[in-house]
């Protein structure tokens, strides 16, 4: 597959600059150690530990990822750097969606047939339903099963300070104090569409061992965004010790933040219908806070959405994709 490289259009077709040039993948296609699945690569270092897996492009437009696993390659990593311990996973997702990416058309490679991140049920991935990227997702489950540790990195719709995505379970917050970054970190319910990759399987059992961080690293095009990235890759790759603190140092490329807060998130909004809007005044901000109860803040039709308690953060606001089903807000309240 390919990506192209060329410097955004004049006037993409997008109401956010395009900052970032996909990076080509096609190097990476065939997959180092005995993975036998296309830009997936497994790098034993011989030694007993962890078996840790990184997952960039979940979705194919979400270019902060590859930014990383390409900076990531770059380094050396499977040729002259190797984890020091257990096994690690570097894994493409979506390539499809990503070879069909265009500056011009941002939006429109997120997926080819249905969202990569809404499959990870036993129910679908064993079941008799296809889709190109059930495919990819069957494909890709061995090596998700597999994980001790998993970090998928994501972006989002709108601008947005970064948020680590920490599941169902507290422990998931608990390992994103430990990682440091970001400054946000949230407890949500899952996604109403499906289960996502970050909750299958002993990631979402709270007496399993096993654990997994979803990084959202602010708005998809924004060059931070991949700042973002490369310094959770780094982060998360030292904490699981698959490299040196005395490798990882020199590479950081942000603070941490002062204080982590956590937000747990208890209700997700989605569209009735394709009338959906929100009805506060002035733009909608991720994370931006209602103060009091019982404020209407969107509208679908003759529904009107009203917070339930007073402080309510608005997490993940948009209207990119109002489609009925959607979510188009989650709902949540700081905790600490």
């Amino acid at each position: 597959m390919s990506a192209p490289t060329a410097a955004p259009p004049a006037a993409p077709a997008s109401d956010t600059p395009v900052e970032l040039n996909p990076p080509d993948i096609r190097p990476y296609r065939h997959g180092s150690g005995a993975s036998g699945v296309d830009y997936v690569h497994v790098l034993d270092s011989g030694r007993p530990g962890p078996t840790v897996m990184v997952q960039a492009l979940t979705h194919g437009n979400e270019l902060c990822g590859a930014i990383a696993l390409d900076w990531l390659f770059q380094q050396g990593m499977g040729r002259t750097l190797q984890p020091l311990q257990g096994r690690l996973i570097l894994s493409f997702g979506n390539v499809e969606a990503y070879a069909r990416f265009s500056p011009a058309d941002p939006h429109a490679a997120r997926c080819v047939d249905e969202d990569l991140n809404r499959v990870w049920s036993d129910e679908q991935l064993f079941g008799a339903r296809d889709s190109l990227e059930l495919r990819r997702a069957r494909a890709l489950r061995p090596f998700v099963d597999s994980a001790d540790h998993l970090f998928d990195i994501h972006s989002m719709q709108d601008a947005c300070r970064p948020l680590m995505v920490c599941g169902l379970l507290d422990k998931g917050a608990a390992f994103a104090r430990e990682l440091g970054m970001p400054g946000e970190l949230l407890i949500d319910t899952g996604h109403p569409s499906g289960l996502r990759m970050r909750d299958r399987g002993g990631f979402g059992d709270p007496a399993s061992p096993k654990n997994a961080l979803l990084i959202e690293c602010g708005q998809h095009w924004e060059q931070r965004s991949a700042e973002v990235a490369v310094d959770g890759l780094v982060r998360f790759l030292r904490l699981t010790g698959m490299v040196s603190a005395d490798w990882a140092e020199p590479r950081l490329r942000l603070p941490l933040p002062e204080r982590q807060r956590t937000i747990r998130v208890d209700e997700a909004i989605t569209a009735i219908s394709r009338d959906f809007h929100f009805t506060l005044p002035g733009p909608v901000r991720g994370l931006d806070i209602i103060p009091e109860a019982g404020t209407a803040f969107a509208r679908d039709g003759d529904t009107v959405f009203k917070t339930r308690y007073a402080n309510t953060v608005l997490v993940m606001p948009s209207l990119k994709h109002g489609l009925p089903g959607n979510t188009m807000v989650r709902l949540g309240r700081v905790e600490s």
